[in-house]
C-alpha cells in the first residue's frame, strides 16, 4: 500500500453484536456492502475504535480483516493496532499482515499517556519499532490533544520520516493543532497521507489542506463523505459548504450529545434506523444508547434519508 492509496474517503468501520455479544456477522456484512463498496470510498479501516478493536480477541480480530478482505476485493484494507506495550502491538500487527491488512494502524500505547507523549524520544521508538517488525506500511494515530495522548507537531514530523510510515490520521481535535502537525509533517515528508478526523472540523480541515478523510460517520454517510472530498478535491468550497449543510445534522445527532463515548454506537443506531442491522448495542464497558437520544438520531436519518443523503441506495447490489 502507498500513501496516494488513501487520497480519498477511508471508512472506519463499526461492528454489530447479537444480543449476546456475540459478532453479528450477516449484519457486518450487510454494513461494509453499505459503505466500503460504493464508488468514492477508497479505503476500509477496521479494528479501531468504531469497530470496537480494543474489545475483540486476536481470533475475532482476524476474522474481521479475514472478512473485510473478501468482500471489499482489493480496496486498501488498513487495521487498528490497540495494545498496552510496544511486544504486544507488533504481535497484533504481525497478525494483521497474516490475515491479509495492507496497513498497521498504531494508536498510542497506554503508557505514553503518561507525559511520554509530550516528547518525541519514546513515540518515535514505539512507532520504528513496529514498523521494523512487519512487511506492511504503518499510519499513526493522532488523539485529541485533552487526552494527554496526542503528539506534538515536532514528534509527529519525526515519526513521518521513519521507514513504512504512509499516513497520519490526525485527531487532534482544535484546528491550530491540526494546521500546526499538518505544516510539520508535511515539511518532514511531503509523502505522507495527512488524514482529517474530527467530525466537527471535516470543512475547516480540508479547506486548510488535507489528503482525504478517515472517519467513522463514513459507516453512516458514505456519500455525504465521499462528496464533500470531492469538492475538496476540486477546491471548490462552494460545494463544500453546501455538503456540510446537509451533513450537519448528522454530525451533531452523533457526536452532540454528551458521553462522547457513545458516538460510534449512535452509529450504530443510525444503521438500524436504516435497517441495515438489527442490534446496536456494544459491547461492555460501553453501553447501549438511552432511549432518547435514540429517538433524536432516529429522527435525523429519517430525514437524511427522505432528502437521498444516506440510505440503501447507497448499497451494493448482492
Amino acid at each position: 500500500m502507498k500513501h496516494s492509496d488513501l487520497h480519498g474517503v477511508t471508512v472506519a468501520t463499526v461492528l454489530p453484536f447479537r444480543p449476546d455479544l456475540t459478532i453479528d456477522w450477516d449484519g457486518y456484512r450487510q454494513i461494509i456492502d453499505y459503505c466500503a463498496c460504493p464508488d468514492g470510498i477508497m479505503a476500509v479501516f477496521v479494528n479501531g475504535h468504531a469497530g470496537e478493536g480494543g474489545s475483540l480477541s486476536d481470533e475475532e480480530r482476524h476474522e474481521v480483516i479475514v472478512r473485510t478482505r473478501a468482500q471489499i476485493g482489493a480496496k486498501p484494507l488498513l487495521a487498528g493496532i490497540i495494545g498496552h506495550s510496544t511486544a504486544e502491538c507488533i504481535r497484533q500487527a504481525q497478525l494483521a499482515e497474516a490475515a491479509g491488512a495492507g496497513c498497521a494502524v498504531l494508536f498510542p500505547p497506554a503508557s505514553l499517556g503518561g507525559g511520554a507523549s509530550a516528547t518525541s524520544r519514546a513515540p518515535v521508538a514505539f512507532v520504528r519499532a513496529v514498523s521494523e517488525a512487519i512487511g506492511i506500511p504503518v499510519s499513526v494515530f493522532q488523539y485529541p490533544l485533552a487526552s494527554g495522548f496526542g503528539y506534538a507537531p515536532e514528534t509527529l514530523a519525526q515519526i513521518a520520516v521513519v521507514p513504512g510510515v504512509i499516513a497520519i490520521k490526525e485527531g487532534s481535535d482544535t484546528m491550530l493543532a491540526y494546521d500546526e502537525n499538518r505544516r510539520a509533517v508535511h515539511n518532514s515528508n511531503p509523502d505522507i497521507a495527512f488524514l482529517p478526523s474530527n467530525y466537527n472540523w471535516f470543512l475547516p480541515q480540508l479547506a486548510a489542506g488535507g489528503d482525504g478523510i478517515l472517519s467513522g460517520l463514513a459507516s453512516l454517510a458514505p456519500r455525504l463523505l465521499a462528496e464533500l472530498w470531492q469538492a475538496s478535491a476540486a477546491v471548490d468550497l462552494r460545494a463544500m459548504r453546501a455538503v456540510n449543510e446537509r451533513l450537519y445534522p448528522i454530525v451533531r445527532a452523533i457526536y452532540g450529545p454528551a458521553p462522547m463515548i457513545d458516538a460510534h454506537t449512535r452509529i450504530k443506531v443510525g444503521l438500524k434506523a436504516l435497517g441495515i442491522i438489527e442490534h446496536a448495542g456494544p459491547r461492555p464497558p460501553l453501553l447501549p444508547v438511552l432511549p432518547e437520544p435514540c429517538d433524536a438520531i432516529s429522527a435525523t436519518i429519517g430525514a437524511a434519508r427522505r432528502a437521498g443523503d444516506i440510505g440503501v441506495a447507497d448499497r451494493r447490489t448482492p
